[in-house]
């Protein structure tokens, strides 16, 4: 089932169902809570998408006091590569589509609308990293980059899934999937006719294919699915124009 949804100030959001330790704060936003009007309504975080900026500047003030972060996270422009950036060191707007943070008070961020967050912190909670993964950066290895950026062993990392573009309704062409099983015959797997005759991809499936690639096998989440839930989630694939949710992770500062 999915995870809690939880209310505060009228701005909602998924939190993670992980074993993580406990300095390791995250979660996914809702479409709720903001002042982003129209296609955008209404907590739209992404400048690019042709929304108000005053309102994406209201949304995203909202999130920072909300969950009362320790810092504004690092906004990538993600362009479906595979760079992970260090997000202490980074500047705002930096091409990356994966951050990562070795140490407390650096909250990584991704920005989506069908491609998949995934979020990853290691098991002593020391460092966490923020994916954005559509099929092209899945294919590219954007996962694998973001793991090694970790620098632990994929059986201490644990990663979770946030919402994307379900199973049932994500539909590509043969080159799609003769590119993933090129690279991993396992791919096989993830992939099913659809009734247009082209193929259903499970981007959930994919993820965990990867993950294991690098030896992480505590994954959670993976349950979603984006375009069938309009209420909650912005989708590109169902509505073309439209917000973006944000996927962050930090690490609490120490208490005083």
């Amino acid at each position: 089932m999915p995870g809690p949804t939880l209310d505060i100030e009228r701005l909602s959001w998924l939190v993670p169902e992980w074993p993580a330790p406990p300095c390791v704060r995250a979660c996914t936003t809702t479409r709720l809570g903001g002042v982003s009007e129209g296609v955008y309504a209404s907590l739209n975080l992404a400048e690019h998408v042709g929304d108000e900026p005053k309102h994406v500047a209201e949304n995203r003030r909202r999130v920072l006091q909300a969950l009362h972060l320790p810092a504004m996270p690092l906004w990538l422009q993600q362009e479906h590569g595979t760079v992970a950036a260090d997000a202490a060191a980074a500047e705002p707007g930096c091409v990356a589509d994966a951050s990562y943070a070795i140490g407390r008070g650096v909250v990584c961020a991704v920005l989506t609308a069908d491609c998949l967050p995934l979020l990853l912190c290691d098991s002593g909670g020391t460092r966490v990293a923020a994916v954005h993964a559509g099929w092209r950066g899945l294919l590219g290895g954007v996962i694998e980059n973001a793991v090694r950026a970790l620098q632990r062993p994929g059986s201490q990392i644990l990663a979770w899934l946030g919402p994307a573009i379900g199973p049932n309704v994500f539909e590509v062409g043969d080159e799609v999937r003769a590119a993933f099983i090129a690279a991993d015959a396992a791919a096989t797997a993830a992939f099913c006719p659809s009734p247009a005759g082209r193929w259903l991809a499970d981007i959930y499936c994919l993820a965990r294919q990867r993950l294991t690639s690098v030896h992480v096998e505590m994954v959670y989440g993976g349950h979603w699915c984006t375009v069938s839930d309009p209420e909650r989630f912005y989708s590109y694939r169902r509505d073309g124009v439209t917000g973006r949710m944000a996927s962050l992770i930090w690490l609490d500062l120490p208490s005083k």
